[in-house]
């Protein structure tokens, strides 16, 4: 006699049983035809398309970001300890450092410590560069990407969580300025520090308190900074139209350049539709000493908070010194081919996903 309740649910149907898949397959359709039509796009707009590898020797080194390592074993034995990259971006800009001048990627990326309704652990980036353009044009790259994808998906409307937006509308172009007054009620300018100076948490803290948002002790700028962001700011984005949320503190922009008229800014933009990030962008930082010097700080804060650091990837630094003005775009394919669909979550877009932590594997 099974006791009600005690009982544990039947397992979960693998992603290619027949009837699951048939569920999934009119997404996928759906996603073919968007990556049809924006490769169309980018050749009739004069980019090339390139290949760049997985493996590289450092995987990004913002704090937050967490890799997959593995080692590479050479002919002799010897080993080498090497990453899958979490961004084609080191590779991508040594071409531009080599004379190309716009390309564009769909880059299989991985990301550890990261799964969910719009996370998955191995997804497709799709990042292109514009050699000598301002970061201003890739906004506009940007809207046409969401109209393409959504008349290729079939979908007029974006929908997600209770949020729908038009992707066929012109992006609403949102400061961090702007948006913490509006959303969170806070003078963000009034709280950074003056170019060069650190920043400082201490005023930040009192002003989120003030707002209503939790802070911890050991808080850092970067980590308030976070939390008002998520917690007030990111869910409003995106409702009705899309928004290009611009002009990040510099601190918050680890590869991106300043803004010439107020240094305590940076060309940066992220895309958001239905309160889900799908972009970054920016204007690319080319001071190879100032690159040096973010990536060390991220560095130091990773290993203060994670108990490890990656490594600088010195061939990456060596050609930025060569890189002409350039920006860069970083989409979340799947999070678009998801919207522009109608799937309800990320895997319903990916044609084979990872499997799950815990999943029994034979041998």
């Amino acid at each position: 006699m099974t006791v009600s309740g005690s009982a544990s649910p039947p397992p979960a149907s693998p992603w290619w049983d027949r009837g699951v898949h048939a569920d999934r397959r009119p997404f996928l359709l759906a996603r073919a035809r968007m990556a049809g039509a924006i490769r169309g796009w980018f050749a009739g707009a004069g980019f090339l398309e390139v290949e760049t590898p997985a493996l590289q020797v450092s995987p990004g080194n913002e704090a937050h970001l967490h890799a997959f390592a593995t080692d590479l074993v050479g002919p002799d034995g010897a080993m080498r300890r090497l990453y899958l990259r979490t961004s084609p971006e080191f590779a991508a800009k040594k071409l531009l450092a080599a004379g190309e001048t716009q390309i564009f990627e769909w880059a299989r990326v991985f990301r550890n410590r990261e799964r969910g309704m719009a996370h998955h652990p191995e997804f497709t980036m799709l990042e292109w560069y514009r050699a000598g353009a301002s970061y201003t044009v890739l906004m506009e790259d940007c809207a046409q990407l969401l109209a393409i994808a959504a008349q290729a998906g079939g979908t007029p409307r974006f929908a997600y969580r209770g949020h729908t937006c038009d992707p066929f509308a012109a992006p609403e172009r949102l400061t961090l300025v702007e948006a913490f007054a509006r959303h969170a009620r806070m003078d963000l300018e009034a709280l950074l520090p003056a170019p060069g100076a650190p920043p400082d948490p201490a005023p930040f803290a009192r002003a989120a308190q003030a707002a209503g948002i939790r802070t911890a002790a050991d808080d850092t700028f970067a980590d308030i900074f976070s939390r008002v962001l998520v917690e007030r700011i990111e869910p409003q984005l995106g409702a009705g139209r899309p928004t290009l949320l611009c002009d990040y503190p510099v601190s918050e922009a680890a590869l991106a350049r300043p803004k010439p008229k107020d240094p305590r800014f940076a060309e940066r933009f992220e895309l958001y539709a239905c309160g889900l990030e799908l972009a970054n962008a920016f204007g690319e930082l080319t001071d190879a000493a100032e690159q040096r010097r973010r990536f060390e700080a991220e560095m130091d804060e990773k290993a203060r908070l994670y108990g490890e650091r990656y490594p600088l990837d010195e061939d990456f630094l060596a050609a930025l010194a060569h890189m002409p003005a350039a920006s860069g775009c970083a989409l979340g394919f799947d999070r678009l081919a998801m919207l522009a669909s109608g799937a309800r979550r990320i895997e319903d877009v990916l044609w084979v996903p990872v499997a799950p932590a815990g999943a029994t594997v034979a041998g």
